[in-house]
């Protein structure tokens, strides 16, 4: 199973690119949070320190995490199930004015 992965800003400078793929099992459930937990596995600390807040092992609040352009908050949050193909964006707080 693929997921994509999108990032934006300051998480896009950190690891490198716009998007990256990525390759679980089939065998077994992928969520929006093993995801995350994988990318700050393989980028370390920087990554972590972005997305996480201390060891709580919760994203920090200013993030969006949007699954196919549909947020997290209107799915079952960290816990959204992804399926082959999804694609799973990782936004900053958005200002304007």
């Amino acid at each position: 199973m693929e997921v994509k992965v999108r990032f934006f800003t300051n998480l896009r400078e950190i690891v490198g690119k716009r998007e990256e793929t990525m390759a679980f099992p089939d065998s077994g459930k992928v969520t929006v949070d093993l995801v995350l937990k994988a990318l700050s596995s393989k980028y370390g600390k920087p990554f972590t320190e972005y997305v996480y807040v201390g060891e709580s092992g919760h994203p920090k609040g200013f993030l969006q995490f949007l699954v196919n352009g549909t947020s997290t908050a209107a799915l079952d949050g960290l816990e959204t199930a992804l399926k082959d193909g999804d694609v799973l964006a990782v936004l900053p707080p958005v200002g304007g004015g």
